[in-house]
């Protein structure tokens, strides 16, 4: 009977010496699953600082690369007196004339602003309106 005792103390010793292996190795494993999500998370919210930044980036370059127009210098007051000496005018000369003085206007403006606008004013003007004669269809 002793030794019945004693393979039998051995036997479950054995057994929980086993399953207390499986038990360190699970928690080993458990332990790495949680490190990897834990890595691929703070990989993942750097990838997505990182692309917010770069179009954080992109887009103050653009808005510093973009020129301003007249028409984002000058007030409602301003454009439609601009636009009633356009209307006034009759010749094509007449209006290039008003066109390149309220350019050159909006030049120094813009350079007082810090900022700039094309060297020359948009070809035939903005918008085409209703100018003397109606319209040009």
């Amino acid at each position: 009977m002793n030794k019945k005792v004693i393979l039998l103390s051995v036997s479950v010793a054995a057994l929980l010496s086993g399953m207390a292996a499986m038990a360190a190795d699970q928690i080993q494993t458990r332990d790495q699953t949680q490190d990897q999500i834990k890595d691929q998370t703070q990989d993942r919210v750097k990838d997505q600082t990182q692309d917010r930044t770069k179009t954080q980036d992109r887009t103050q370059i653009q808005d510093r690369t973009r020129q301003t127009t007249g028409r984002e210098l000058s007030t409602p007051e301003e454009r439609q007196q601009q636009r009633a000496k356009m209307r006034s005018t009759t010749t094509k000369e007449e209006r290039e004339k008003v066109r390149a003085e309220h350019h050159e206007r909006m030049k120094e403006r813009a350079k007082e602003q810090g900022t700039s606008i094309p060297d020359s004013p948009p070809a035939g003007g903005m918008g085409g309106g209703m100018g003397p004669g109606g319209s040009k269809r």
